[in-house]
């Protein structure tokens, strides 16, 4: 036998089983050589070892493992020359040096660098998941655990890229064929094995990269505005008495309904503290003046914080620990004062208040105590989100800070439970990293950071339509975790009740025609009817050709258009704010409906779309009430009804160079396009959001 260890040079895709004995590795290697017909290389140790025990029952000893390995790369070497794209090793050096180590104490040199040198795109680790099969050359079943964590760990030590494989014979080839596939897309993508090893084991699904890295290419369409969504032209306009008599209808009604309220708490509050954060990094006490500064850097934030301090929530906390911090605090200069005050906001040993989630800073400051977000969610689910005496409250978190929110709610919920008689149940989820993104540079490669690892950007808040799918509720109500409000909660209850009222009237209805249309009960003039409303109460404008289809085919339409989960968004008057707005918007159908738009969707260099978006009078303050089951009482799957085509190419940085991620369909935009909508005008004293820290400044954050 010559004595070579060395791998002939292949672009064929090269796929190494490896694990202890008896773990499936041979069956594994022919079903997969079957598959894609191709070759596999067997297991040479296996005859060497078998004719030894044949000639004089001599077992394995250390002598035999140089041959062996010869053995197997010569094997493999002969296999690859009629290899089809790929190839399948039942075995490889590697197995032979974890044996050599395990059973002898050693491994020979040049084994041992052999078996690192060799290349595979990918090692499946074969589990230990099922039956040992005992023949003449293996050992006992004893100790599988060990000798499999001994395996896994060589892989980890040596930095190869593997996937571990579970699970009877039949759900491991499927699943191993799955991978292989996605593999060979990847390599074609020019991903390394490491790089797709990463992915996998981050939960995202390999179709999810390839349409990402089509979008970074190609880009994503911009929405084709009609027109504003105006009063009486996509938005509802209700009187007060209109309010009071849906919010009643609402009361009338919510008892044989399962309530809940979703709020979006997702992340830390960076972006509230940016400009105070982007202060303590370029500001020199020791240089010039906090005016100074602010007139080089015009920042009129900082300014507004400084004149503002003493209105903040937090202000006697801080103060507090600057008179423990400095003893001589009375004594000092207004700038130092006002320096250590913003330190000691955002320091890590004290506030931390940027990185903590905004769902526990100080909010609100009332005669007793200081409110966050977390008691102002769960005063008002107590005032609208309640039937039977009960209210239910979910929370979308980092998992990082599910405690901070525990501990929140454990300080007020036994209080406002007992004032409202009320039973409040609390739930949490997180943001799934199978919806997160990669990173690409200005030239579409992927992006690693100095580690050689890939960067992965969480999917942006669209990525949360996976979390509202999975709850079970007949009406759930949605707030951002910012917009709460100190006082007026009598106020806010009504109209959140009304939407709610909206909700549950266009729900029977839709209800009661799909039932008809399935009993077979419509009539012509019943069409007309529901034709009218599908345009009048539910904002469809139906197709030119719609009149040339038959009875039937109208009634298929018509269930179609109608069998969908319903959103009833409140929208106030638009008063600068950023972000998205109500909007008519064809799609590439040439089908109009009511949307959410957001700035970043729209075509700013075409005249026309930004004249559209000037002329908008309304703005999506994300106070939206949504029924997700249908006529039958079953859940809607709501990623059916999202709109695949939209999403968002954000601008980011990655150690300090520019990267592309991508976003998700917004949640209330492209994620809710293809959802039944009305869109409802409610007063501005709904929307009070905290996006900058100053926002706490304003009436609706102050004490009365």
């Amino acid at each position: 036998m010559e004595k070579d260890l060395r791998q002939q040079k292949t672009t064929i895709i090269k796929i190494a089983l490896f694990g202890p004995e008896s773990t499936g590795k041979t069956t594994l290697a022919k079903q997969l050589a079957e598959y894609y017909e191709t070759e596999w290389v067997p297991e040479f140790a296996r005859d060497y070892l078998q004719e030894k025990w044949e000639e004089n029952k001599h077992i394995c000893v250390a002598d035999d493992m140089m041959p062996i390995a010869y053995g197997q790369t010569a094997l493999e070497n002969q296999k690859l020359a009629s290899a089809n794209k790929y190839l399948f090793c039942d075995t490889n050096l590697m197995v032979t040096k974890v044996f050599s180590e395990m059973y002898y104490g050693f491994c020979d040199p040049l084994l041992n660098e052999a078996a690192l040198k060799h290349e595979y795109d990918l090692f499946f680790l074969t589990d230990i998941d099922v039956p040992w099969e005992k023949d003449d050359i293996r050992d006992t079943p004893e100790g599988r655990e060990t000798v499999f964590s001994v395996f896994k760990q060589t892989l980890i030590d040596t930095k190869k890229p593997f996937i571990t494989l579970s699970g009877d014979k039949e759900s491991r080839l499927k699943k191993a064929i799955s991978i292989i596939d996605n593999l060979a897309l990847a390599k074609d993508k020019g991903l390394s094995s490491e790089d797709f090893v990463e992915i996998y084991n981050h939960g995202i699904p390999f179709e999810n990269i390839l349409k990402q890295l089509d979008i970074f290419k190609n880009g994503i369409a911009k929405s084709s505005l009609i027109s504003p969504a105006t009063i009486n032209n996509g938005i509802l306009s209700l009187s007060q008495t209109e309010f009071e008599e849906k919010a009643a209808f609402f009361d009338n009604h919510k008892e044989n309904l399962k309530i809940k309220k979703f709020v979006p708490a997702s992340g830390a509050a960076t972006r509230m503290f940016k400009f105070l954060t982007a202060f303590l990094n370029d500001f020199d006490i020791q240089k010039e003046t906090i005016n100074a500064y602010i007139n080089r850097k015009k920042d009129k934030e900082l300014a507004i914080f400084i004149v503002g301090m003493e209105k903040f929530p937090f202000f006697k906390t801080i103060d507090k620990k600057l008179r423990e911090l400095y003893p001589d605090f009375e004594t000092l200069e207004r700038d130092y004062k006002n320096y250590y005050f913003i330190q000691v906001l955002l320091s890590s040993d004290y506030l931390n208040a940027a990185n903590k989630p905004k769902a526990v800073l100080p909010f609100h400051l009332y005669k007793t105590h200081i409110a966050n977000p977390i008691e102002e969610h769960l005063n008002e689910c107590v005032h609208y989100a309640t039937a039977n005496n009960v209210s239910n409250l979910h929370f979308t978190v980092s998992e990082m800070h599910q405690d901070l929110f525990e501990t929140a709610i454990d300080q007020v919920k036994e209080k406002i439970e007992k004032e409202s008689g009320t039973t409040i149940n609390i739930a949490y989820s997180y943001q799934n990293k199978s919806t997160d993104s990669i990173n690409v540079d200005i030239q579409n490669k992927i992006v690693h950071n100095s580690n050689g690892s890939l960067v992965f950007r969480p999917g942006g808040h669209g990525a949360l339509i996976e979390n509202l799918n999975n709850l079970d509720s007949d009406i759930i109500f949605i707030k951002n975790i910012d917009n709460v409000i100190q006082n007026h909660i009598d106020k806010i209850t009504l109209y959140k009740k009304a939407l709610g009222g909206i909700l549950i009237e266009v729900q029977q209805k839709v209800f009661d025609y799909l039932r008809k249309i399935e009993k077979g009960e419509v009539t012509e003039n019943d069409l007309v009817e529901i034709v009218d409303v599908l345009i009048q109460k539910l904002n469809i404008q139906m197709t030119s050709d719609f009149n040339k289809f038959t009875f039937e085919n109208k009634l298929a339409k018509i269930k179609e258009l109608l069998d969908r989960p319903i959103r009833v968004c409140g929208m106030v008057r638009n008063e600068g704010e950023p972000g998205g707005g109500p909007f008519w918007v064809m799609n590439e159908k040439g089908e109009v409906s009511l949307q959410i738009v957001e700035t970043s969707q729209v075509d700013l260099a075409n005249k026309r779309q930004l004249q559209i978006l000037e002329d908008a009078t309304h703005f999506n303050p994300v106070d939206l009430v949504c029924g997700i089951k249908n006529y039958k009482g079953e859940k809607f799957d709501l990623k059916q009804f999202v709109d695949q085509k939209s999403g968002f190419i954000v601008e980011k940085s990655v150690e300090g160079k520019p990267v592309k991620s991508y976003e998700l369909p917004g949640l209330w935009n492209g994620s809710m396009a293809n959802w039944l909508t009305i869109f409802v005008a409610v007063p501005l004293i709904t929307f009070n959001p905290v996006k900058t820290v100053n926002d706490l400044l304003k009436a609706a954050h102050q004490p009365q």
